[in-house]
C-alpha cells in the first residue's frame, strides 16, 4: 500500500460499469475534467438520465465548485459530513445507490478506499492537494516528486493479496451502525478479498453481560 506524504488528496470514486465502458472505448473520467461535462457520459455508462445520477461529496466549503456543478447539472447530490471511505466505495457497491464520488480529503482514507476498490472492480483517480503553498513545499522538500501525479486503485495498492474490513459505527451505505437492543449489540461488518472479488457481510450480536476488554494498566479483563 503506498505512502502518500499529503494530508489531503483530490478524489473521483466510480463503479465497475463505468470501468467496462472505458475498457471499451468511452473517454475517460478525469480529475482535471469539470464535473458537468463527465456527467453525461456517466450517465450513458449507467444506462440512465443525467437526472437519475446520485453523486456524493462532503459538505466542506472548499467543495463549493463541486455542489454548484453537480446541481447545475440537473443529478441528485448527497452531502455527508465525512466518512470518506463509505462514500467513496459506495458507487462500486450495487445496491447503494450512489454513481459517483468526488470530492477532497485524507489521503489514507484515499488508499483504504483503493484497497475496497481492488476487491469490488471499482476505480478511482487521486491526486496529492496540498492545502496551501507552504505545504506543498513541505512535500516537495521531502521528496514528493510525484505530486502531481494522477494515481489509480492498483497504483496505490499494488497486491492483489489485499483484505478490506470494516464494521459500522454509525449508519453508512457500506454497513450499517451499531444497534443496542437492551444488554446487546448488534454490528454489521463488511469483508472483501481482492483477489477472487468475494464480498461478505457479517452480522454478529455481541451480550455486553458477558463482553471484556482486557486492561493493560493491570494484566486483566474488565466487563463492559
Amino acid at each position: 500500500m503506498r505512502n502518500l506524504p499529503s494530508f489531503h488528496a483530490h478524489k473521483l470514486a466510480f463503479g465497475p460499469a463505468v470501468v467496462e465502458a472505458i475498457s471499451k472505448g468511452m473517454q475517460p473520467l478525469s480529475l482535471d475534467e469539470p464535473i458537468g461535462s463527465m456527467l453525461p457520459r456517466l450517465a450513458e455508462a449507467l444506462e440512465k438520465r443525467v437526472q437519475e445520477l446520485v453523486i456524493v461529496t462532503m459538505n466542506r466549503p472548499r467543495h463549493q465548485e463541486f455542489i454548484n456543478a453537480i446541481r447545475q447539472s440537473g443529478a441528485a447530490l448527497r452531502l455527508i459530513t465525512g466518512g470518506d471511505i463509505a462514500a467513496a466505495v459506495a458507487p462500486s457497491l450495487p445496491d447503494s445507490g450512489v454513481d459517483l464520488y468526488v470530492g477532497i480529503g485524507g489521503s489514507p482514507e484515499g488508499v483504504l478506499t483503493a484497497a475496497a476498490l481492488r476487491a469490488l472492480g471499482g476505480e478511482m483517480q487521486l491526486r496529492m492537494a496540498p492545502r496551501d503553498e507552504a505545504a506543498r513545499q513541505d512535500i516537495l522538500a521531502g521528496g514528493g516528486t510525484e505530486i502531481s501525479r494522477v494515481f489509480t486503485s492498483q497504483d496505490l495498492v499494488k497486491s492483489t493479496s489485499v483484505l478490506f474490513c470494516a464494521t459500522g459505527i454509525s449508519d453508512s451505505s457500506l454497513v450499517p451502525g451499531v444497534k443496542l437492543v437492551g444488554h446487546k449489540a448488534i454490528t454489521h461488518t463488511i469483508l472483501m478479498r481482492a483477489r477472487s472479488r468475494t464480498v461478505r457481510y457479517i452480522r454478529a450480536v455481541h451480550d455486553l453481560k458477558q463482553k471484556t476488554i482486557h486492561l493493560r494498566s493491570v494484566s486483566r479483563g474488565q466487563g463492559l
